[in-house]
């Protein structure tokens, strides 16, 4: 990435953030019969930008090849439908949206969130763009222009009429390697008095509990509250309220509006932003000390499966997330040290996790193979997953967690 420029404020990158070897793209399942095809890997190394600190990735490919058909449908994951539910309640109460509103979702995958409003009786509209992900939210009645969300997007809809009272953006800033053009689209679009929610995954979470393996190529940027704070205010937004979520191991919904509409401007957002200046993420040495974090976790992982292996314990895994493609392909670890995945979504099901080629199984393949040790990938559902998968137990078998550090459960 030598001489690549921040995709934000154009600076030079040159400090290294993580870097994490070659790697396929994170959701590039392989079909069974193409096992013996040739994949195409990528470096996958984070550089922190000097000037505004923006933790991004370099684009290798484009938006159109990593999302045009996409195997990710947010619906399968019960905790985050409970989470579409309960933030569609409080934007209704908060903000009274109602019958005569309008709530666009951009990037919403197959309707998992905007069912809620929907069935609320609150007029929306849904900008996805994977064709076949909204497909399955255009059979649920939901309304879905297929498109990527930029100035141009913007521009269309807002001469179409629309004048969102409230636009929704979770977990998608993270996926768009055009960035100005995505927040001055969100600026076009927004309605007169509108608002606008954005989550995203918490840089200062993601160091403060090594959680390296949420970087991927599909995550072009990595972002603290401070740079966030600088990319919307460059495009006239201001951010008048930040809730911290549990959601995706430690993420910020921030609460922004026109820049030239008055208004409070809540505790917590002055608060967050003395916190993380405090904890270095305004500097450089914080962003240097990620990295030796990073190769001790990759050693505690090959640890525990080498010892399992030699001691003749069977290992298995739950789940075919983005994120556990990341720590399988940055440890090296294949079908030898792991015998299968599980996967609740019959989309992944049959086919090979990229990279590793590890098959992913239905979960009840769990309780015919009855592994000593299941680990988990998505840790970030991981009391959901002991959940569901408590039955282990009756055999002896035994939970494992990979992130911030290596933890078996009984």
């Amino acid at each position: 990435m030598s001489g690549a420029h921040c995709r934000f404020c154009d600076a030079v990158l040159t400090e290294s953030f993580a870097d994490l070897g070659m790697s396929p793209l994170s959701n590039a399942f392989v079909a069974a019969d193409h096992a013996a095809h040739m994949e195409k890997f990528y470096p996958l190394h984070a550089y922190v930008c000097r000037e505004c600190r923006l933790v991004q990735l370099a684009a290798f490919e484009s938006p159109e090849h990593i999302f045009g058909d996409y195997l990710y449908f947010s619906s399968y994951a019960e905790s985050w439908l409970r989470h579409a539910a309960a933030y569609a309640a409080l934007m209704q109460a908060r903000f009274g949206i109602g019958a005569e509103s309008k709530v666009i979702e951009i990037a919403s995958n197959d309707g998992y969130l905007l069912q809620y409003f929907q069935a609320a009786g609150v007029p929306v509209l849904g900008v996805e763009p994977a064709a076949n992900v909204a497909a399955v939210a255009a059979q649920k009645n939901i309304p879905t222009e297929v498109a990527f969300f930029g100035r141009r997007t913007a521009a269309r809809l807002r001469e179409a009429g629309h004048r969102p009272d409230l636009i929704v953006a979770n977990n998608v800033l993270a996926h768009v390697p055009d960035l100005n053009d995505f927040v001055a689209g969100l600026a076009i679009l927004l309605g007169a008095g509108g608002r606008i929610t954005i989550e995203f995954p918490h840089l200062q979470k993601l160091m403060e509990e090594n959680q390296f393996d949420t970087i991927y190529h599909e995550h072009f940027s990595y972002f603290s509250f401070i740079t966030a704070e600088r990319i919307l205010a460059h495009h006239g937004l201001t951010i008048f309220d930040v809730d911290e979520l549990p959601t995706h191991g430690g993420s910020l919904r921030l609460y922004a509006r026109h820049a030239a509409e008055a208004g409070p401007v809540r505790e917590a957002v002055d608060a967050l932003r003395a916190r993380e200046i405090a904890a270095g993420l305004d500097g450089v040495a914080a962003y240097r000390r990620f990295a030796a974090q990073v190769v001790d976790i990759k050693c505690g992982l090959l640890e525990f499966l080498i010892a399992a292996r030699r001691a003749g314990k069977r290992v298995a895994a739950y789940g075919a997330p983005a994120k556990g493609n990341t720590l399988l392909n940055y440890c090296g670890v294949r079908e030898d040290m792991i015998g299968f995945t599980v996967d609740r979504s019959p989309h992944k099901q049959g086919m090979l996790l990229p990279g590793t080629h590890i098959p992913i199984h239905h979960p009840d393949a769990i309780f015919t193979a009855k592994p000593d040790y299941l680990l988990i990938l998505p840790w970030n559902l991981r009391e959901e997953i002991m959940q569901q998968m408590a039955a282990i137990r009756d055999w002896g078998g035994k939970f494992v967690v990979p992130i911030p550090s290596l933890q078996v459960l009984a």
